[in-house]
């Protein structure tokens, strides 16, 4: 039935300006919204918007206040408010704890009475299914694996052997976690499978987007820390370490053993090569690929259009110094102005 300006406020903080007694029954975008919808306003860019949308009510920051007369919450982080509006106005889906007769779940396994498993999931010997989690039909849960309580796994996620998801986890249609790493060691022009005997680790409050893999690691685990959030058909490599609350985009592709700190930020098909070290508190812009190790926080970007590897290199050094090059002909025409 919704809620009024007065109960989002009274839950979520905040503060009322207009009539608090505004119902509010879903969220909308700015252009879009209608009568009984609440949209925000977090960039000036969509001042015009808010002067012109139908919505019954906004979010804005104090500076913004008064750029309009409709009831309004006002409070410190418009996007962030916003996104907690909708969470209570689309709770997450109900179900019914069960185990499908369809679905799969070895004598071995142990599996949380208030869980659910769906149709054709399976859950192999020794898999652990925490408390109110949610095992998608079509999944599958190695050997030895655990989801923690209050997960979601959409229909067809893959969890191998012995990987490890904390508490209310989400993970997408075709998620795999747990691949081999590309491990191969060349002999003879051939190349000699490396066996990958890590594993996947993940933390607490994790979302992991559809048709991204995460590979165990060749011996020490692949660790993805608490509050991480990886969107669709990203890569991660076997071996790394993702810092806590980083968000990946789209296409995303890490190598193996490299390391990226915590409340880091990576753009869309960025790709970061192997081996390295990157700070916490770095954005890294899209489609911007990293080959050396970042030591201190702040926004990276580059892109070259492609060139055999040779010319790529001797371009590359002649970029890096550009800085240095500059100085010295500010330097000459200095000297020549005397």
């Amino acid at each position: 039935m919704g809620l009024t300006l007065a109960e989002i406020a009274s839950r979520l903080g905040g503060r009322v300006a207009g009539d608090p007694q505004v119902l509010i029954r879903q969220v909308a975008a700015l252009a879009q919204a209608r009568e009984g919808e609440i949209s925000f306003l977090a960039n000036p860019r969509y001042r015009t918007q808010l002067a012109r949308t139908r919505a019954s009510a906004v979010i804005v920051a104090a500076e913004s206040e008064a750029l309009t007369a409709k009831p309004r919450i006002v409070c410190e982080n418009p996007y962030a408010y916003f996104a907690r509006v909708s969470q209570l106005l689309n709770p997450a889906t109900r179900f019914v704890p069960a185990i499908d007769s369809a679905a799969h779940v070895s004598p071995g396994a142990r599996v949380s009475p208030s869980a659910r498993i769906e149709p054709g999931a399976v859950v192999e010997e020794g898999a652990e299914i925490g408390e109110r989690s949610w095992v998608g039909a079509g999944c599958h849960v190695g050997a030895g694996a655990a989801i923690g309580p209050d997960c979601r796994l959409y229909p067809s996620v893959v969890v191998y052997a012995r990987c490890r998801i904390g508490a209310r986890a989400i993970l997408h249609s075709g998620a795999v976690v747990g691949a081999d790493g590309f491990g191969f060691a060349p002999e003879g022009g051939q190349w000699v499978k490396i066996p990958q005997i890590g594993r996947v680790v993940i933390g607490d409050d994790v979302e992991i987007g559809a048709n991204t893999t995460i590979d165990r690691g060749t011996m020490d685990d692949t660790v993805i820390e608490d509050g991480v959030k990886i969107d669709n058909q990203v890569q991660v490599g076997h071996n790394c370490r993702i810092g806590a609350h980083t968000a990946m985009a789209g296409c995303t592709g890490v190598a193996g053993s490299t390391r990226i700190g915590r409340h880091c930020a990576i753009g869309a098909a960025a790709q970061i090569l192997g081996h390295l070290e990157i700070a916490d508190h770095v954005q890294i812009s899209s489609c911007t690929t990293i080959s050396h190790s970042i030591r201190k926080p702040g926004t990276y970007t580059g892109l070259y259009p492609s060139s055999d590897n040779a010319s790529w290199a001797r371009y590359t050094a002649w970029v890096r110094h550009l800085d240095s090059l500059a100085d010295r002909v500010r330097t000459l025409e200095k000297e020549r102005k005397k």
